[in-house]
């Protein structure tokens, strides 16, 4: 139970969300051992394997689970997106999020909520009690607020996140105690304003697990070198999770997600490599690094995970493909990316989805034409500088997955059966007695 009552005397229920980012479900499920505090928590409440989004890519996840809309609401669709009318591009930060964010809709009805440490959320907002930036964010000094806040986060040393080149070494012994120190403090910072805050939703993620995951996955899902660090790293995540939810008073329901699920990358696809070899892609000369050095010859290229666009006239700045040709060239490009094969001869896509199946809203004027949703094992990339080959081997060995997220909720009546992560905005709010119009959601409440 939670070691302070409340200070107003407010008889609202409260919620408190862990994110475990890229954990899935498999991983908890399989090994109770490794995780005994999430073990009990679905059996005394509920859990299960969630669908991501698409593309189930981070920049595109926390924004959706946090809004419970599709990036053609949130207007944010991956790691680096398009400008409008142009081959610009940018990284999209908290403020390209055009939809309402979950603590907004709380601070809204004049209640109070501390938000750390969620990817896209740079610069922090100041309409909310506490809040410190997650992934993508310059750091502390920046993406803290109010400066209690910085103050304290740079006098204890916390990370927004881990360094992730660490891992790119094939001793992975430095990266794994940076993965620790880094969990460390989060957890401390969690607990420290877990107790001192008058929250109604405390919202936290711990982005470590996810960069674990990429460079240590094959290790654990095929008995490698690293496999027990993998494993002792969990149970330190599963520890920490234990001792948050002990902390917590009776009017709290813990919420534990993850935005995507996770499998072992067996290889890297180089799509605009792949596009420039089938005759698809061209650019202006042989020193090409960026997006607006294609042709107007180049009939479609593609954006970080498995985006591809038309390069449609009138809509890009230098489109050679007439807008009467539009579906012909897209389903022609469909279908060569469904007969796609690896060089183990598997299928790389596990299905091509249309802009009109995934994306709806004010927003989708940025839209990828299609997504390609990968099998198990294969990675998908985009540059512009050139690859040698389509096919890969990076320093990664861990791949996100649309199947196979995790929700875990502290309330036994939860269902969560052919859930997705646009369910879990829409629970929070029914759980914390919140009024809100059904129809604004890609999602329903799960309780």
């Amino acid at each position: 139970m939670g070691l302070f009552d409340r200070l107003k005397g407010d008889d609202a229920p409260r919620v408190a969300f862990f994110g475990i980012d890229g954990v899935p479900y498999s991983l908890i499920d399989e090994h109770p051992d490794v995780f005994p505090n999430l073990t009990e928590l679905k059996t005394e409440g509920s859990g299960g394997p969630i669908d991501s989004i698409v593309p189930p890519e981070s920049s595109a996840c926390w924004p959706a689970l946090t809004t419970g809309v599709n990036p053609g609401e949130t207007g944010v669709y991956g790691f680096q997106d398009r400008e409008v009318g142009s081959y610009d591009t940018y990284v999209p930060m908290g403020r390209d999020v055009q939809a309402t964010r979950l603590w907004d809709r709380v601070t809204d009805e004049g209640r109070d909520a501390t938000v750390l440490n969620v990817p896209v959320t740079f610069p922090p907002q100041r309409n909310v009690q506490r809040m410190v930036s997650g992934f993508l964010s310059p750091g502390v000094d920046k993406a803290a607020y109010p400066d209690e806040l910085r103050d304290r986060l740079e006098e204890t040393n916390y990370r927004i996140d881990v360094n992730a080149k660490l891992g790119h070494d094939e001793d992975k012994t430095e990266f794994v105690e940076d993965a620790h120190e880094t969990l460390e403090k989060r957890y401390e910072t969690f607990s420290h304003y877990v107790q001192q805050d008058d929250w109604d939703l405390f919202f936290g993620v711990f982005m470590t697990t996810d960069r674990v995951n990429h460079f240590l996955f094959k290790h654990y899902e095929q008995d490698g070198e690293y496999q027990q660090e993998f494993f002792d790293f969990y149970k330190q995540v599963d520890e920490y999770l234990g001792k948050l939810r002990d902390q917590l008073a009776d009017d709290v329901t813990m919420v534990v997600a993850s935005d995507h699920g996770f499998t072992t990358l067996e290889y890297e696809v180089h799509f605009n490599e792949w596009l420039e070899q089938e005759g698809w892609l061209e650019y202006e000369d042989e020193d090409h690094s960026e997006l607006g050095d294609i042709s107007e010859d180049a009939e479609a290229y593609s954006l970080i995970p498995g985006r591809f666009y038309i390069n449609l006239d009138g809509r890009e700045p230098n489109g050679g493909v007439p807008e009467e040709e539009y579906e012909s060239v897209r389903a022609d490009l469909k279908e060569r990316l469904e007969a796609l094969e690896g060089p183990n001869g598997k299928k790389v896509a596990d299905r091509v989805v249309t802009r009109e199946d995934a994306f709806r809203g004010d927003h989708d004027d940025i839209a990828p034409d299609l997504v390609v949703v990968p099998n198990h094992g294969f990675d998908l990339k985009a540059g512009f500088k050139g690859s040698e080959e389509v096919f890969d081997v990076g320093p990664r060995n861990g791949m996100h997955s649309f199947d196979n997220a995790t929700l875990l909720v502290d309330d036994a009546d939860a269902r969560i059966d052919d859930a997705d992560l646009y369910d879990i905005a829409p629970t929070i709010l029914d759980l914390l007695e919140h009024d809100y119009d059904r129809t604004e959601f890609d999602g329903s409440s799960l309780v």
